[in-house]
């Protein structure tokens, strides 16, 4: 099959189901996303319990991430999407049945939300680790920007479409749709023939597998500098979940539909940067580039604090989507491309465990002083501090290696 350049991983059969699975299944992800946050701003209007939910969520990822990295080397990880997909899909339907019933309560989203995160946890990683047995390591740079601009397009697609739902019919639907999607996702998985068989591996407990990953990690500059990156930047910039909807409520004094299409300004941005990566070749993404990707996600936050108006705010979305999508998908190219194929598990379950895991303690801590200092404060705050984390990295990247190709 020709394709052009930036489609290329679509060439292989199996990446092609996955993606389109994943693409349908991301749209209702997102509008769950949205339906949750305004779920919780309707039955508390508390910016710290808007954050504690979202730290449960992220919590498993925090406390688990390294067993499951190691755990997803150890199966077919074909199969274990499958489980964990399943599992998401029942999350999303017992939410939308709590609410369609006028039964639900914060706990119950509280729970469901730990909930999501148990089946996340074992579903990040394995799915990381899962893309590059679909196309082989010649397209895989390719894949993970496509992968990127589905997750991103559906970050456009999902809060627009929430929001709508929302300012209408409510909550409910949101969460119905979402569950339904996941079918799509599950038929794909089905079809797909790659089953992501385990490599060969020397006797040894998971434990003794976790710490060889991150002696791994550590024992390699490169590896163990994007990791930091990655930790710095997830606590500071990605609690989109958190800061959009007390933007929105709390400083632009917009409904749903405001919340919604303010989280599609971050997709569009997001897809923006993703497609733009989308057209590099095989090439691992130097490290000049990632920083000032992350320069340019923190310099945004701190932009937003002083932001007072829908007009303004909707282009400062867009530039910090833009550069955290490029951000991210350019610290996963970069751990796939330098681990071996027998630690790609691992590695990825410590990408996650920095990306995700970091997200319970950003969460927590967004919450916390949203509720205490107001929602500009929060911006601002979190935006220098994740300049300051990102110059004091660069500066131990110098003196270490000084290499930023």
């Amino acid at each position: 099959m020709t394709l052009p350049t930036g489609l290329r991983a679509l060439r292989h059969r199996d990446f092609r189901l996955f993606w389109s699975g994943q693409l349908v299944s991301l749209v209702g992800t997102w509008m769950q996303s949205v339906a949750q946050a305004w779920l919780v701003l309707q039955l508390t209007n508390s910016p710290f319990r808007l954050g504690l939910v979202s730290a449960l969520q992220f919590l498993p990822i925090l406390l688990f991430s390294l067993v499951t990295g190691a755990l997803a080397d150890r199966v077919r990880k074909r199969r274990l999407l499958l489980g964990t997909q399943a599992a998401l899909a029942l999350q999303a339907l017992t939410l939308a049945a709590l609410v369609f019933t006028g039964r639900v309560e914060y706990w119950h989203v509280a729970g469901l939300a730990l909930l999501y995160g148990c089946a996340s946890v074992l579903d990040m990683p394995t799915r990381q680790a899962f893309v590059v047995e679909l196309t082989g390591r010649e397209d895989l740079v390719n894949a993970i920007a496509l992968n990127s601009a589905a997750f991103n397009t559906a970050r456009i697609v999902g809060p627009a479409v929430a929001g709508l739902l929302i300012g209408r019919f409510g909550v409910a639907p949101a969460f119905l749709l979402n569950g339904l999607s996941f079918l799509v996702v599950l038929g794909a998985l089905a079809a797909v023939r790659a089953e992501g068989r385990p490599r060969p591996r020397a006797p040894g407990t998971v434990l003794a597998e976790v710490g060889a990953g991150v002696r791994y990690a550590l024992a390699t500059p490169r590896v163990a500098m994007v990791l930091g990156l990655v930790l710095a930047v997830s606590v500071c910039v990605f609690n989109f979940n958190v800061y959009v909807p007390l933007l929105a409520r709390n400083v632009l004094g917009e409904g749903a539909e405001g919340f919604g299409f303010l989280m599609s300004a971050v997709g569009f941005g997001a897809v923006t940067g993703a497609l733009a990566l989308a057209t590099l070749g095989g090439r691992r993404p130097p490290l000049a580039a990632i920083l000032t990707a992350a320069v340019i996600a923190c310099a945004g936050l701190l932009a937003l604090a002083q932001v007072g108006r829908f007009g303004a705010a909707v282009p400062l979305l867009f530039v910090t989507g833009f550069g955290a999508i490029i951000f991210m998908a350019s610290c996963n190219t970069t751990l796939q491309l330098s681990a071996p194929d027998e630690l790609r598990g691992r590695i990825m379950g410590l990408y996650a465990l920095m990306f995700g895991g970091a997200t319970p303690i950003g969460a927590f801590l967004v919450g916390s002083l949203a509720e205490l200092a107001g929602v500009r404060v929060t911006l601002g705050a979190a935006g220098a501090t994740g300049l300051v984390a990102l110059a004091a990295i660069a500066l131990w990247w110098r003196r270490r290696a000084g290499d930023w190709r």
